[in-house]
């Protein structure tokens, strides 16, 4: 694969990181592009986010992954969601214009936050997706599965792939499978055994961290093949 560190303009002089990969050979380019946005309280260099970009690229895929202003800036908390949206519009235009990797078709995925906001932008009709992939969908704030965050998901028309670990705090899964299974589009469900909102395991599992980064980029491999 090849990677090549870029700079998002946002407007004026403000600027976010950025880092798009692909395969070494523009032949076997596919022709659909994933952006990743991160969530919160992490970045674009949140191993999850590196795991399944990279691995989506070896397999033959073109993905973007960028930092929102704040962690730029070194800050903790989140932007406004006017600039958190703003920005992912720039980051959507710049894979749409990059000479480097061509794309046709784009999808979305986003680690919590960075899914939230690109799938409320979706419902919006602020950007066209082929699809979205969500890694870690924050439905309800800790302790509150009854003001669930779901809306604006039943106005969006593109496919959509979850994955959710059963000891996430932020989302219930049978309150996410009762989401799902009022969604007026095509949708899948990846559900990690004792994964917490980033899938991190207990000490106990006997699974290893890139096991559970290799099976979720695996997925996302072969969905996204499905879409084309």
């Amino acid at each position: 694969m090849v990677s090549v560190n870029g700079r998002i303009n946002l407007g004026g002089q403000d600027q976010v990181s950025a880092i798009l990969t692909g395969p070494v050979r523009t032949s076997e380019t596919s022709r659909t592009g994933l952006i990743f946005a991160h969530g919160a309280g992490n970045d674009m260099h949140n191993p999850l986010i590196v795991s399944v970009a990279e691995g989506l690229a070896k397999a033959g895929s073109v993905t973007l992954r960028f930092n929102f202003p704040y962690k730029e800036k070194g800050k903790k908390s989140p932007d406004v969601q006017t600039k958190l949206v703003h920005t992912w519009q720039c980051a959507y235009e710049y894979m749409q214009h990059n000479q480097k990797f061509p794309v046709r078709r784009i999808i979305a995925v986003g680690k919590s936050m960075g899914g939230r906001v690109a799938s409320q932008m979706v419902a919006e009709g602020l950007m066209d997706v082929a699809g979205l992939i969500f890694l870690g969908y924050p439905l309800h704030a800790p302790g509150k599965k009854d003001q669930l965050r779901d809306a604006h998901l039943y106005r969006i028309k593109a496919p959509m792939l979850f994955f959710a670990g059963t000891k996430d705090p932020l989302c219930d899964v049978e309150k996410l499978n009762d989401v799902l299974d009022n969604l007026p589009c095509p949708h899948d469900l990846v559900v990690i055994d004792g994964g917490n909102h980033s899938f991190k395991l207990p000490k106990s599992s006997s699974r290893s961290e890139a096991d559970v980064h290799r099976q979720i980029m695996e997925k996302c491999v072969s969905w996204r093949g499905k879409l084309e």
